[in-house]
């Protein structure tokens, strides 16, 4: 690392720090002001996992092989020189200037993201004895983080391997999904102030539980087939290469420890196992369908909950309608990366239903079994 960008990032450090002193003075004992920041940081979360599509789809995951810097620099600017080499000694190669710029800005909203988390973990530790379930959550958030930030290293100076690219996608969507659970805390403060309704709700908790697993499966399998480059594998619908069940190569499909473009083996990674991943990516996408839909239907019918019903159904068709057009058009760029946002949108609607409705059920026991429990907007359902 150059002295200079050593010096550079000392002082953003020195800054981050005292940025992150002043949220935590902040937020700490101020439930409005932690759910705010909470919600800001899932904001950015959601961003950041959108920028990370963006930068993979283009092939500037590498555009800076090196980490956390650039060459040694705290910008490519500062290494334009080194750049323009690798750029001028494979025109084509994974390094150019444009490519740089992208992955720095995702690698500068990353550490953006991950000092408001460390804002959210501190100011959530300070109140961990009047809010232990929120100082649990951030806790877990922060290990997520930390894990985060060695898969994005990871990343560059492995090569792109697919394991391991896959590994950050999913941990992208649990941070976002932490984040949403600390924002959508103060539902319980509205929901203590109307009379709980329990009806139903609990098929409605068991049926978004049942969907976010399934939406768990699906977004691994979609991020195995984007880390591999597999999205165009089955170039038709429905059918997959004019057959239901083309060659498929499974072994090598889903060997998780091989680089990119290689099978186990060391030798090319064959396009049976390409297809192999793809096809199950498609035929799981049925399976999470059916089990987001159900959630959708049961929280239709339940009290409170027709808004939120209308938004994942809305959600839901218009991720069947990304992803047939990713293969109906050969994969353009803005429909790519609008599939990734919607998987985090889907959810995030999923998520707060499951919020909503087991909070629905865990107001109602009280009124039935004894005395009411406080259920502040700081306990988790």
């Amino acid at each position: 690392m150059q002295p200079a960008t050593a010096v550079v990032l000392f002082v953003i450090v020195v800054l981050g720090l005292a940025g992150v002193a002043l949220l935590v003075r902040w937020a700490a004992g101020n439930d409005g002001r932690f759910l705010l920041l909470a919600r800001l940081a899932a904001g950015l979360a959601f961003c950041t996992i959108v920028l990370g599509a963006f930068v993979r789809l283009t092939d500037a995951g590498l555009g800076c092989p090196d980490w956390p810097g650039c060459y040694g620099h705290a910008t490519p600017a500062l290494a334009s020189a080194h750049i323009g080499a690798a750029a001028e000694a494979d025109p084509f190669g994974p390094v150019s200037m444009a490519k740089a710029w992208k992955e720095m800005v995702h690698r500068y909203v990353a550490a953006t993201l991950g000092l408001l988390i460390v804002a959210l973990a501190l100011a959530a530790w300070r109140e961990r004895a009047r809010a232990p379930g929120r100082a649990r959550v951030a806790l877990l958030l922060m290990g997520v983080v930390l894990l985060q930030g060695a898969f994005g290293a990871l990343t560059v100076t492995l090569l792109l391997k697919p394991a391991i690219v896959t590994g950050h996608l999913l941990g992208g969507m649990t941070t976002l999904a932490l984040l949403a659970w600390l924002g959508f805390a103060s539902d319980a403060g509205s929901a203590r102030r109307r009379p709980a309704e329990p009806r139903g709700m609990r098929s409605v908790r068991a049926a978004a539980t049942l969907a976010l697993g399934a939406l768990a499966v699906q977004i691994a399998l979609g991020g195995w087939v984007s880390t591999n480059y597999a999205a165009l594998a089955c170039p038709d619908l429905p059918l997959c290469q004019r057959a239901l069940l083309p060659p498929m190569n499974f072994r090598d499909a889903f060997h998780l420890l091989r680089p990119l473009g290689l099978a186990a083996d060391g030798e090319p990674l064959p396009f049976a196992a390409l297809t192999a991943i793809h096809w199950s990516h498609r035929m799981f996408a049925l399976v999470a369908f059916i089990a987001i839909a159900r959630c959708a239907l049961r929280a239709f019918f339940a009290p409170g909950l027709r808004p939120l019903a209308l938004a994942l159904g809305s959600a839901l068709l218009a991720q069947v309608a990304l992803g047939v057009s990713n293969v109906q058009y050969g994969l353009p760029l803005p429909v790519a990366v609008a599939h990734n946002a919607g998987a985090g949108l889907l959810l995030l609607v999923l998520l707060a239903v499951r919020r909503r409705a087991g909070r629905a059920v865990a107001l109602a026991l009280p009124q039935r079994a004894g005395p009411a429990r406080s259920a502040g907007p700081l306990q988790a359902s």
